[in-house]
């Protein structure tokens, strides 16, 4: 048989897992649309609340997700190119990086986001990853509630590590960024060094010696696009300085055109 013959053998196998997994969609009309059936069982996977899910259906799922980066293709270090010492820009989808972390642009809740094939970073990541990453995630929230409450959010510049699962790297570091409300302040912008620097702090303790880092807190916590990249080089470039030989790679992922023209702009 294919490889494409099996894929979409899992993917038909996934659909009534998940399916009948949940508990308001189980009479959820599957199509015969290829792209559709994608579309269902990614929202599927993304509304998901954490929980225990059948050995089986986690066998076909970490095989669907692994063929789907192949398919997308693995990029290794060796693939990007270095702009300025140990730094490199690299634009693209950052699920597809083999690297020994990739960073995460999370919320407080820190289980991923819920919204039905949503675009943002976060949705990506878990989703790729599949579902035992938010089952990760929630263990550890557990255990945090258990220390400070039950109320207890994940503060802003604090990160959280946890494995990848069926991403090409081998970690994701989960950081909450600063929310600009409605102006910029100092308080923020040294919230959002503070979210470099402390994943760094994490990859060293950890003995991970490459991370790409997303844009974080640009986008929805609408932290201005230009300025955000200016402290993120800044902080990363004086990190370096104190922590000599700490990092083989430090990679700035970037989505967009303009985000990547900054970067350029300031690791020149």
């Amino acid at each position: 048989m294919s490889e494409l013959n099996k894929q979409n053998e899992r993917l038909n196998f996934l659909l009534e897992g998940f399916r009948a997994d949940s508990k308001n969609y189980k009479d959820i009309k599957i199509p015969n649309d290829g792209q559709e059936k994608v579309r269902i069982l990614r929202s599927l996977m993304n509304i998901r609340m954490p929980g225990k899910m059948s050995d089986a259906i986690i066998k076909i799922q970490d095989e669907y997700l692994q063929e789907c980066a192949n398919e997308k293709g693995i990029v290794k270090l060796s693939d990007i190119a270095i702009a300025k010492d140990n730094i490199s820009i690299w634009q693209g989808d950052i699920t597809r990086l083999k690297l020994d972390a990739i960073v995460n642009a999370a919320n407080s809740q820190m289980l991923g986001c819920f919204i039905p094939m949503h675009t943002c970073i976060d949705n990506q990541i878990h989703t790729f990853a599949g579902v035992q990453l938010r089952d990760e995630c929630n263990r550890k929230m557990n255990e945090l509630r258990k220390i400070y409450g039950r109320n207890y959010e994940q503060p802003t510049a604090i990160p959280m590590l946890t494995d990848a699962y069926n991403l090409p790297a081998k970690k994701v570091i989960h950081i909450v960024g600063p929310i600009v409300e409605s102006k910029l302040t100092a308080k923020k912008e040294n919230e959002l060094a503070l979210c470099y620097e402390n994943v760094l702090d994490m990859c060293l303790e950890n003995g991970l010696r490459s991370v790409a880092f997303c844009c974080i807190s640009t986008g929805v916590f609408r932290f201005p696009n230009r300025r955000a990249t200016q402290i993120a080089t800044s902080t990363v470039e004086k990190w370096c300085t104190k922590n000599h030989d700490a990092m083989d790679r430090i990679v700035f992922n970037v989505f967009m055109d303009e985000d990547r023209e900054y970067y350029e702009e300031f690791l020149q």
